[in-house]
């Protein structure tokens, strides 16, 4: 099995042993064999060569397939397909029947190397993560990230998967695009019931360092190049791109900060609307557009605090839709708790968490975003999980919801996309304390503060707890 997220490969080694002893002509055969080998050798060790046949027994996918998907969220490194069988049990029947979007990568965040060697594939891991989302009821997204090694100037072979982050966030190289538009269409004649492909992530290595920006040109090659082969496979299977990083930073900068989409939260990176820019004036199609992002700034900062910087999700996702011209917008990862120099986010307390978490999604819905990826960052094993939808499923009494799934799981069945969305009346005294969205059937209000506050949201007035998140039925 791969190591996950920190990307060190635990996969056994293959290797031809000379015996002592072999004559000459035995070992020239041996050298004959090794050049006749796929890959001139590279080991094949628990590859097939049928990568493309249907895996399992998909679930069956509604009659129209429309390019939203709603709230839900990615896999990553440790997920519930793993650990103990009563607790990912718990987690099958947690999830069962609420048919929350579930996002997996090919390569990485708990997939293992997906072609090893050219035509030779292993899909162990990504079939144990299509089965989980298959047993839990729940609507299946691919991203398609990351590229195995041979495409991207490293060695081909089962034993030879560099799993460092700069390896895994290197691209392709252009020479090999068709061969990685190659696997994505494998990949979606493999699990027929996925209709929702996201193209790379996050422009991994895609920059340029001679001209300081962005290769938007190379990705948008790739994104077309994959766009196409996908629909060949079958023009029913919606497709969506860049996955940018909606970079801001400090209003007072002056360098790269954009003139046109700015505010109290920041400004945005000038180079990042321009690779958007060109993504969306030369792509071959997207049936939807996906961004991702966090509402601090490049340095970290929550301007003027971490509520309010949610204000740039909206921005940002309103200026996404008028460049797009109305296509439905995806989140495929969004932050409102900058991380520490190991990437993990446990600052807060729950609730505070979850409090600017919906004020976030608030936002992004506010913004005109109809799709989004909680990124669950979840851990191999404990009895706590900052930040994660249930308990680490190692041990049998794991799997249990925690906060943030309550949160997601409640949003994306309140707030599906078609959603009609309504004002409703707020105290005047009370429209600094909270934040709200409704529908026609439901209202989420969010106190903001860290004291209980009495709030008056459609008539209702009620108490609220230190960044209480409530329901209120309509």
């Amino acid at each position: 099995m791969m190591g996950r997220h920190g990307w060190v490969s635990g996969a056994g080694r293959w290797r031809l042993t000379a015996l002592l002893g072999v004559g000459a002509a035995a070992l020239a055969l041996v050298v004959t064999l090794i050049s006749t080998l796929p890959g001139n050798g590279a080991s094949t060790r628990g590859t097939t060569r049928d990568g493309d046949k249907v895996h399992g027994t998909p679930a069956t996918p509604p009659a129209e397939t429309k390019p939203d998907v709603g709230w839900g969220f990615t896999h990553t490194q440790y997920s519930a397909d793993e650990g103990s069988s009563a607790a990912t049990t718990r987690v099958e029947g947690l999830l069962s029947g609420t048919a929350l979007p579930q996002n997996q990568a090919i390569m990485g965040w708990g997939a293992g190397n997906p072609e090893p060697v050219k035509g030779r594939y292993d899909f162990t891991e990504m079939d144990r993560r299509i089965d989980f989302v298959r047993a839990s009821g729940g609507t299946p997204v691919v991203t398609l990230c990351c590229a195995p090694d041979w495409m991207k100037g490293g060695r081909a072979g089962a034993d030879n998967t560099n799993w460092s982050q700069s390896a895994l966030e290197t691209a392709p190289t252009p020479g090999h695009y068709k061969d990685f538009a190659a696997l994505a269409a494998t990949v979606a004649r493999r699990y027929p019931d996925v209709r929702h492909f996201i193209v790379w992530n996050e422009f991994k290595g895609f920059w340029n360092d001679s001209k300081a920006r962005w290769d938007y040109e190379g990705y948008t090659e790739l994104y077309n190049q994959v766009y196409t082969a996908l629909k060949q496979v079958d023009d029913k299977i919606m497709v969506g791109g860049p996955y940018l990083v909606m970079d801001s930073v400090n209003p007072r900068q002056k360098d790269n900060a954009a003139t046109a989409l700015r505010g109290t939260w920041g400004a945005m990176d000038q180079r990042v609307l321009d690779a958007f820019d060109y993504w969306n004036a030369h792509k071959a199609g997207a049936d939807f557009v996906v961004v991702d992002g966090s509402s601090y700034t490049k340095d970290d900062d929550l301007l003027p605090d971490e509520f309010a910087a949610t204000d740039k999700l909206t921005a940002v996702g309103a200026w996404v839709r008028r460049q797009t011209r109305g296509l439905p917008l995806w989140w495929a990862e969004y932050y409102v708790e900058p991380a520490d120099g190991s990437d993990n986010r446990k600052g807060w307390t729950e609730d505070h968490r979850v409090a600017v978490q919906a004020t976030g999604m608030i936002a992004m819905v506010r913004g005109g975003a109809s799709s989004g990826f909680y990124w669950n960052p979840e851990e191999q094993q404990g009895t706590g999980c900052a930040g994660c939808l249930w308990t680490p499923t190692a041990a049998s009494g794991g799997g249990r919801p925690l906060p943030m799934y309550d949160l997601v799981s409640r949003f994306g069945k309140e707030f599906p996309p078609g959603t009609a969305y309504r004002t409703v009346p707020v105290a005047k005294d009370d429209v600094p304390n909270v934040r709200v969205l409704a529908s026609d059937r439901a209202v989420l209000v969010v106190n903001i503060l860290d004291r209980p506050i009495s709030a008056q949201v459609d008539g209702k007035r009620f108490d609220m707890k230190p960044y209480e998140v409530k329901w209120l039925r309509r």
